[in-house]
Formats: structure tokens, sequence, C-alpha cells
């Protein structure tokens, strides 16, 4: 039986964490598994180095800095080789283009197109545990390429599918998915098991254990994904199994609610209302690379209408320059900038069947006193964008008004 394992950076975050690594992936290799094992940076090295490049330059090239970053978790993956050799268990290292982790050319958030996996059922046969570097593959060309924040969770549900394996666990520094972040709720539950479509949904709004392309391969694959700590020993009864269908909670079908920080709004006032206007004023953005989250347009009055939208912190600088002279050209009266917002989500399949989520949502901030900017939704989410300053209290106001701390 093959399984596939991934420890974040704070697992292997000093000496003493990769060896408890070290011994984990060693007890499951002396049951006669194959094991691969995809690794972070350690730390906060992925930052430094990050630092590092626009110390030299505040404007690194894309290409070297992927070349830079990848070395990260090259570091990683040799030493926790090593802390295994020196435990008797035979291990090899590889880089992401070593263990055939094909990507596009996208630097700085590459997509896998594939995955060879000679190397490493190769390896297999010799008896070794393999451990790779995640976060990253190679190009076309041959250059090194990341997969952006969080791409080791990718590359290891990517390794789980293309190596056929019966679940890949996703070890980190908490216990499990909860209902939310427990650092702002304490009163927060961790979830025995979530649906991949509210995982998808709750990683997209925000969530920060799990990354939302890990959980859309783990869904287009139809691969179990246990999330759990790095301290709990393998079959001990914790974490939560991400899967593609959950038994539903007859009573409460809110399964999570996600707070994304990471939000920044564009408003485009009084733009003409004519047919292909949107068109131009996205597709700059896309041809930039920006992704445009929500999208809310006002009714149309005397021909003129306001249209607003949202990316994240990290294209906000981008964005700017992209829209100031866009919307001169569009004969826009003005452009509004906004980075003093976050995102509060409610997440649940069986919020679709039921009514009376959205009312209690709204009428629970606002008996708290939080006012609501925009208000977005999908069949399994209700999105409402409040002020930065009371996105907390809003999280604990609802998670209190839905009872999410119960058991259902």
């Amino acid at each position: 039986m093959t399984v596939v394992q991934k420890y974040g950076g704070t697992s292997v975050g000093s000496v003493e964490r990769l060896r408890n690594v070290a011994h984990r992936v060693a007890s499951r290799a002396i049951d006669g598994e194959q094991v691969a094992v995809v690794v972070s940076a350690m730390g906060k090295t992925t930052d430094d180095l990050l630092a590092l490049a626009r110390d030299v330059n505040p404007r690194p090239p894309r290409r070297e800095t992927d070349l830079l970053m990848a070395t990260g978790e090259m570091v990683s993956s040799a030493l926790l080789a090593m802390a295994l050799g020196d435990l008797g268990c035979p291990a090899v290292a590889l880089t992401g283009a070593q263990a055939g982790v094909f990507t596009d050319e996208t630097f700085g958030r590459a997509r896998i197109r594939g995955i060879d996996t000679w190397r490493i059922e190769e390896e297999f046969s010799a008896g070794n545990v393999v451990v790779v570097a995640g976060f990253q593959g190679q190009s076309p060309q041959g250059d090194y390429v990341t997969l952006g924040r969080g791409g080791s969770d990718t590359s290891a549900v990517a390794l789980g599918a293309a190596l056929n394996a019966s679940q890949v666990e996703i070890y980190t520094d908490v216990q499990g998915i909860y209902t939310t972040d427990p650092r702002i709720e304490p009163k927060a539950r961790c979830l025995k098991d979530i649906a991949a479509e509210e995982m998808l949904e709750a990683a997209q709004q925000g969530a920060g254990v799990m990354h939302p392309r890990a959980v859309e391969l783990g869904l287009l694959y139809d691969m179990p994904i246990l999330v759990a700590s790095s301290q709990a020993e393998f079959g001990s009864g914790g974490g939560t199994i991400i899967r593609r269908e959950v038994q539903m909670e007859p009573e409460n079908r809110v399964r999570t609610i996600a707070l994304d920080r990471d939000v920044a709004s564009v408003t485009l006032r009084h733009v003409p209302d004519r047919p292909g206007i949107a068109a131009q004023i996205f597709g700059p953005l896309a041809d930039a690379g920006i992704s445009v989250d929500t999208i809310v347009q006002n009714a149309s009055e005397l021909q003129l209408t306001d249209l607003t939208f949202t990316v994240t912190d990290d294209d906000w600088e981008r964005t700017q320059e992209i829209s100031k002279p866009l919307a001169g050209d569009l004969g826009a009266a003005n452009v509004l900038f906004d980075r003093d917002l976050v995102k509060v989500s409610l997440i649940g399949t069986g919020m679709q069947s039921g009514p009376g989520y959205a009312a209690t949502m709204f009428r629970s901030l606002s008996e708290a006193g939080i006012n609501i900017e925009l208000i977005t939704t999908s069949e399994i989410r209700i999105t409402c964008l409040v002020r930065a300053d009371r996105g907390d209290e809003a999280v604990r106001v609802l998670h209190s008004a839905f009872e999410l701390d119960q058991e259902v």
C-alpha cells in the first residue's frame, strides 16, 4: 500500500522536529507501506529567502526568484532523508524535477501538468522512503518553478493521485479542520470530516489550513485527505478527513466559518453602462495574471453604473497601476481603492436546501453593530465584506449564532 504524507514548515522547523518527523515516517515504513513524504521549507525559510531577494533587488526577476525559493524545500528534503538514514530507514531525497513533477512556465504560481512517477517507483522497489521537495516542479524549458504559497499541499495531493495512493496525509501544527479559526474563537470545534466541496470553498475564502488547489485536486481524483497534527499518533482517531461526501448534519448545515484578511477592493464610479464594458475592465487584469474574486455591479442609472471588485492584497499594487488609467479610458468618474476590508463566509453544503441562513447571518451582524459592505453568495456559501477591525468579532458572533461549538 502506498501513502503520501506532507509535513509543513512548522513540523520540520528545527532539528528536533525533523527527527520527530523521521521517527513517524520510519514507523510507517517498517509496517511495510511504501511512503512518499512531501516537505515544506523549514520554519520561515521561504519568507527569509524572499526578503533576501528584495534586499538585493526590490523587484526581483520571477525566474531567479523561483530558483532561489525552491532551495528551501530542497534543504528540508535532504535533511529529512539524512535523519531517516540515521534511524536505519533507507531514504532518498528528490527535487520536484527529479520526482517527475512537470508544470507550465508560470513563475511563482505554476500549475502541475503531469507527474512521471518512474523514479519514485524505482526507489520504492529498492526499499527506499522517497522524500520529495514540495512547492516546485520543472517547466517545459527545464527551469525550476514554484507552485505559489501552500504549493506543498498541491504537490502532495498530485503525487497521491499519480501514485494511486490510499490517502494523502497532511500533517501540520493544528489538530485538523475547525468550525472556525480557534485563535479567533476558542470554542471552535475540530471536525471529524468535511466534504471536499465545503473544504474547497473554505480554502478559497481564507481558511489557511489547506491550499485550494490541493483540495480541488483531491476532489477531482476522489482522493481522501487526512489533516492532522504532526504531534498526534497515526491511528489515534484525531484529525479531519476531507472526502467527497460526508454524513449531513440534520439540524445545523453550517459547517465552518472562514475569515479572509487578504482582501482589497476597487470601485469604478459612474462607468458607462454599455455592452462589453466588463470585458474592457477585467481583460487587462486577466492578462496581467490578476485573479478577481467578488464582483458587484449596481443597477444602472442614467446609463451609468458603479462596479466593485476585490483582489488579493498581493495583487493590490499591480491592480492600482492598471485600474487608474483604465478608469480614465472608460470614462469613469473616478476609481476608489480600499484595503480596510475582510471577508467573513458561512460555508455548508446543506445551506442550499434550507431557508433562514442568510437572514440569521445578517440579523446577527446587525445586532452586533457590524455593517455589511458587500454580500456575495454561492450554492454553499454566504460571504459578507466588513471593516477589517470588526472581522474577528463577526466570526465570534456568527459562530455563536449558529451554535457551531456544539456537537450535533
